[in-house]
C-alpha cells in the first residue's frame, strides 16, 4: 500500500469531476433501488415482479431495466478507470432510457411499466425532462470541464 501511495496510484491521477461522476452514478443508482424497495415492501416488490413476469413484453422490459441498471454500474467503474468506452455507454444507456420513458408516457409502448403520468405531451415531457437532470449534470460532469476531457483524452 505505501509503495502506491508513493509512486501514485489511479485513484490520485483521476480528476475530481470524474471520481463525482462515477461516485454519483453508483450511489443514485443503489439508493433509488433502496428507496423503491423500502417504499414498495416486500409483499409489493414481489408483486411488481411476479406481474412483471406474467407477459412476455412485460417481462423484456423488466429484463432489460435490470440489464441497464447493472451495465450503468459498469460504465461507472470504467469511467473512474479512465476508459473512454464507460462515458459513451453512459451517454447510451441515457439516450435509451429517455426515447424509452417518452415513449410509453406518451402511450406509443405497452406496457408503459416506466411511464411518467401527465396530461399534455408538453407536460410528460416536461416532467420525464426533470427526472433525467441529475443525469443530465453527470454528464456534464464527465464531458465539460478541461480536466475531464484531458484525462479521457490521454488514456
Amino acid at each position: 500500500m505505501s509503495e502506491t501511495l508513493k509512486h501514485g496510484s489511479m485513484i490520485d491521477a483521476t480528476p475530481v469531476p470524474v471520481m463525482v461522476a462515477g461516485s454519483a452514478i453508483i450511489i443514485t443508482r443503489c439508493l433509488s433501488v433502496l428507496m423503491l424497495a423500502n417504499e414498495l415492501g416486500y409483499d409489493e416488490l414481489a408483486n411488481f415482479v411476479h406481474r412483471s413476469a406474467q407477459a412476455w413484453d412485460s417481462t423484456l422490459i423488466f429484463i432489460a431495466s435490470q440489464l441497464i441498471f447493472l451495465f450503468e454500474l459498469r460504465c461507472a467503474f470504467i469511467l473512474m478507470r479512465g476508459n473512454n468506452r464507460g462515458r459513451w455507454g453512459y451517454v447510451a444507456t441515457q439516450i435509451i432510457v429517455l426515447i424509452y420513458m417518452l415513449m410509453a408516457s406518451v402511450g406509443w409502448i405497452y406496457p408503459e411499466i416506466f411511464s411518467i403520468p401527465g396530461e399534455s405531451n408538453a407536460q410528460i415531457i416536461h416532467h420525464t425532462l426533470l427526472q433525467k437532470l441529475p443525469d443530465v449534470l453527470v454528464l456534464g460532469l464527465l464531458y465539460v470541464p478541461a480536466s475531464s476531457r484531458a484525462f479521457f483524452r490521454r488514456r
